[in-house]
């Protein structure tokens, strides 16, 4: 049956309406996310026992706490290669986290007068790892190498048990080879409740990182105050750039791949080569039976994915910069060049030998990124995450007699005497 996906052309179309969205869930499931955030805050582990047994997520007895036993020694009992695969993704996540610790530094605005802008990490972080319908090992890297690169002292995950009540043992081994020895069986909202305000069983967190489904997401907004989230990440999302010199049987493999998520991704062809969209429609047609999640993609792709025609390549890559999206894969004669004319977007893969999978799994770039239009003011999850900047202020005498007459002029100008008062006390009272 051939893929029905929707066509626009860009030199015509409001662009309006496709690139205006959001990565908050339906207001429902804020609302009724909310409310499960604040049962668990008032009944505690009572509110979470219960909403194991009502949503799933706990192990088989359940409990919410795996025995650091169950982790340790896990990954020598998964095949060889897959164990191998695991070690080179945490080895090259951090090699490029590592860099990222951010430094401190002073300036001397006047003399006598240093300010110091010096970064801490977090004391505790919540790292959730989706589960249910798939398994996510890899998400599960992404949150805890920048955590322990930047110095945290706590690593808190959180990922909900599979049907059987157990933890998948890739899960477990990634967990094993990262050297979690603390991690909660529970899922969704309730997980995200339980982090923030803390139990009798789960500690709280300073801040909670990781993606999710909608009720994870409604959840980390609904925290957002008690402690820090990430962002609110929704649905992934791609966009694929391609002009005629694009392979349209790569290009439909990377507008598939994303797609594969769920069927709420959002996917969209920019091209300017309308016999190459038909080939993309046609190859992917194609492929949809052989791939075991092909019909997430037909759905994801036939509700929310988009091929779009643009006049040229300069107007297609306009709209991509519009639509700010959390993936962009270029396919285009001169791919480098054109990464730089979409400075909105999370994760960028540069022509032919880039597939949005690599940085998904073993480029070592972080794979929690920015969705629903985010990408205009927010980027990748890194190192910088997992800590705060504070300022120290050191002055001499000299240094705040020089700077008195700016700050008594503007604290009077303001109606606050008080603030004067407090630097020609000072002045006043040593030589």
């Amino acid at each position: 049956m051939t893929l029905e996906i929707a066509t626009v052309d860009l030199g015509s179309a409001d662009w309006d309406p496709l690139v205006h969205r959001s990565a908050a869930p339906d207001p429902d499931i804020v609302q009724q996310a909310a409310a499960i955030v604040a049962e668990v805050g008032r009944s505690g582990d009572e509110a979470l026992t219960e909403m194991g047994r009502k949503y799933g997520g706990s192990l088989a007895d359940g409990a919410l706490v795996v025995p650091p036993s169950a982790i340790r020694g896990s990954s020598a009992h998964v095949p060889e290669a897959l164990r191998t695969a695991l070690t080179t993704a945490i080895d090259n996540v951090t090699t490029v986290h590592a860099p990222q610790r951010p430094v401190a530094g002073t300036l001397e605005p006047v003399p006598g007068v240093q300010v110091e802008r010096v970064w801490s990490p977090i004391g505790s972080v919540g790292v959730y790892v989706p589960g249910g319908r798939a398994v996510y090992p890899s998400s599960l890297i992404m949150g805890v190498v920048p955590a322990r690169v930047a110095g945290v002292e706590r690593i808190a995950v959180a990922t909900p048990a599979r049907a059987d009540g157990t933890i998948d043992p890739v899960v477990l081994a990634a967990a094993d080879l990262l050297g979690i020895d603390e991690m909660y069986a529970m899922g969704g909202a309730h997980a995200i409740g339980a982090l923030a305000h803390g139990t009798n069983t789960v500690a709280r967190v300073d801040t909670i990182v990781g993606p999710g489904g909608p009720w994870v997401t409604a959840a980390k907004l609904a925290v957002l105050g008690m402690c820090g989230i990430d962002l609110p990440a929704g649905p992934s999302e791609a966009i694929v750039v391609a002009d005629e010199t694009a392979d349209p049987h790569v290009v439909a493999a990377d507008v598939m791949c994303q797609a594969e998520h769920g069927d709420e991704s959002s996917i969209v062809l920019v091209t300017t080569d309308r016999t190459l969209a038909d080939r993309v429609r046609d190859e992917i047609t194609g492929a949809l039976g052989n791939l075991g999640r092909g019909h997430i993609i037909r759905r994801a792709l036939e509700t929310h994915g988009l091929i779009a025609i643009a006049d040229d390549l300069a107007q297609g890559l306009r709209f991509a910069n519009a639509w700010a999206p959390e993936h962009l894969s270029i396919h285009t004669a001169s791919p480098r060049t054109d990464a730089d004319a979409v400075p909105n977007a999370g994760s960028v893969f540069v022509g032919h030998w880039t597939p949005e999978a690599a940085g998904d799994y073993a480029t070592g770039a972080n794979h929690v990124l920015p969705t629903g239009g985010l990408a205009r003011s927010h980027g990748p999850l890194g190192v910088e995450d997992f800590g705060s900047w504070r300022q120290i202020q050191t002055a001499t005498r000299d240094g705040l007699a020089s700077l008195a007459p700016t700050i008594t002029e503007l604290a009077r100008a303001e109606g606050f005497g008080a603030h004067a008062e407090s630097v020609l006390v000072r002045l006043a009272a040593s030589p």
